[in-house]
């Protein structure tokens, strides 16, 4: 019988849990991580302002629809990494995995004129709401399936968002 040979840990996974990992799995947690994001304390909020902010920056050029569309692929994707991510580390919404924290972001602002005081607005705004867990929020995330649930609250966290933001836009803030 050939022996296995265990690779080395991602740099930063303190928990040992992705060290178990053949090299796939290792690879696939590292995508499901965005790189260093999910390693980093408090990797969903790092997330978002690491890689949402900068897509929301990115995305101010491609007319409404497209950034819709651009939403919810990214929020189908998510759903898949998670789903398959959770399966590989054996947890519901792994800290490590952060497609979700973004995935909620980018709901939030799809509609919304990109400039600095929105995308901060939308950050903190939708940090709150996700943290907090408004209804039905936490409902979804303990009664939907995998993926599925682990996404599915940071989708309602971004569309309150979406609705908090327009009404601060609307009422001049």
């Amino acid at each position: 019988m050939r022996e296995m040979r265990t690779a080395p840990a991602i740099v930063g996974d303190s928990t040992g849990e992705v060290a178990r990992l053949h090299r796939g799995q290792r690879l696939f947690i590292l995508i499901g991580s965005l790189g260093p994001f999910g390693f980093l304390p408090a990797s969903g909020t790092c997330a978002v302002a690491g890689v949402g902010i900068p897509l929301f920056y990115w995305t101010q050029f491609w007319p409404g629809p497209y950034r819709v569309l651009a939403a919810c692929a990214l929020t189908a994707a998510s759903v898949a990494v998670h789903h398959i991510g959770d399966r590989i580390l054996g947890q519901k919404d792994s800290r490590l995995l952060v497609w979700d924290e973004v995935a909620g972001y980018m709901v939030a602002v799809a509609l919304l004129p990109f400039n600095w005081p929105v995308a901060i607005a939308a950050f903190l705004i939708e940090r709150v709401l996700d943290i907090v867990k408004v209804w039905p929020a936490r409902w979804i995330e303990r009664t939907w399936p995998g993926g599925w649930g682990v996404v599915g609250d940071d989708v309602v966290a971004g569309l309150y968002t979406y609705a908090a933001v327009r009404l601060l836009l609307w009422a001049g803030a």
